[in-house]
């Protein structure tokens, strides 16, 4: 891995991502993408990071406790979030995304294989080994603004 994406990743993990989210959650001048849709991430984002995946654990495990992408826990017994753990799930989504530009996002470049356009390093190992992942292309098409 080149050293200043080593340098990246590392600072990642240790001091989080810039905050960047009131730059987010402002639409940008006309023809850019406007704020990302709250009832889309609830539907269709929320449900990824609940799925199963072989030989790894679910997104919510990891990201629920000591990480700097950090989502609501489950209440015991419960298999979704509620509308409010759903909004604070979906506040702090948009520190990891870059509205428009899925491959400017760390939610989908860090979980990526680096082969396939990802970052090199991320503890919980690789879920997507190429763009064209149906959960890939959900959550890119959520940060380019569909409803």
């Amino acid at each position: 891995m080149p050293r200043a994406a080593l340098l990246v990743a590392t600072a990642m993990f240790v001091v989080g991502p810039l905050d960047v989210s009131s730059a987010q959650q402002t639409p940008p001048a006309a023809g850019g993408v406007a704020a990302l849709d709250f009832e889309f991430f609830r539907t269709r984002v929320e449900p990824i990071f609940l799925n199963k995946r072989k030989g790894r654990a679910r997104c919510f495990v990891c990201h629920s406790q000591g990480t700097p992408f950090r989502l609501q826990p489950l209440a015991p017994g419960s298999t979704s979030w509620n509308e409010e753990e759903s909004r604070r799930n979906f506040e702090a989504t948009l520190r990891f995304v870059v509205p428009g530009d899925p491959l400017a996002s760390w939610l989908l470049t860090m979980p990526l294989a680096a082969e396939a356009g990802g970052v090199a390093f991320h503890p919980g190992g690789k879920h997507w080994s190429s763009q064209d992942d149906p959960e890939w292309q959900t959550l890119a098409a959520w940060i380019r603004g569909a409803k």
